[in-house]
């Protein structure tokens, strides 16, 4: 059985870009989006749970996000754990729903947030990256095994190169248009 899986690492350097790209849509770009309250958890019934499993995020209007709470014992650490998400956001408290109106963005912040997302890219690239020198050792090992030849070795290795700038590609054009998002351009 060789170790050199090309299938498994094209899965895993397609995971990156897709981790990458729901980190990206969580940035805020001075419209409403429902995946910006994504990483916001709440702690309910004991424990810290997802806001998605205990209310309906919905954007009715494009600078606005509104967060109906399914229990409204809820409503309280709901829209305490918006404020402290570090988000920028301030709910409006309505009793049973909260509004969100997403305010315009400082120049300084877009300058932050477009600064955040060459982060996450930068750290998609490194998984890359590291997906890549796993293949390589894999077909170094089966090398060494005898499972095929230095040919053929080298011609997996040039696919494996590929690959990698092929998805390192995807991953600079992905983070280029949350930064153009970001930046209003």
């Amino acid at each position: 059985m060789p170790a050199y899986d090309k299938a498994d690492l094209e899965r895993r350097m397609t995971g990156a870009v897709d981790s990458l790209k729901s980190d990206l849509a969580g940035l805020r770009t001075g419209r409403a989006s429902t995946a910006l309250l994504d990483p916001v958890t709440v702690e309910v019934y004991g424990s810290h749970m997802p806001l998605n499993q205990v209310a309906t995020v919905s954007a009715p209007e494009p600078r606005m996000l509104s967060v109906q709470v399914w229990d409204k014992s809820n409503v309280g650490p709901v829209e305490k754990a918006i404020r402290s998400a570090g988000l920028g956001l301030n709910p409006i408290n309505d009793g049973n729903n909260l509004r969100l109106p997403i305010p315009d963005l400082t120049e300084e912040r877009r300058k932050e947030l477009a600064k955040l997302a060459g982060a996450y890219a930068e750290k998609a690239k490194i998984a890359v990256r590291n997906v890549r020198r796993d293949g390589m050792d894999a077909l170094k090992t089966d090398e060494k095994k005898h499972v095929f030849g230095e040919d053929e070795r080298k011609r997996h290795e040039t696919e494996l190169q590929k690959l990698t700038d092929k998805t390192v590609g995807d991953i600079d054009v992905a983070a280029a248009a949350k930064e153009k998002e970001i930046m209003g351009k």
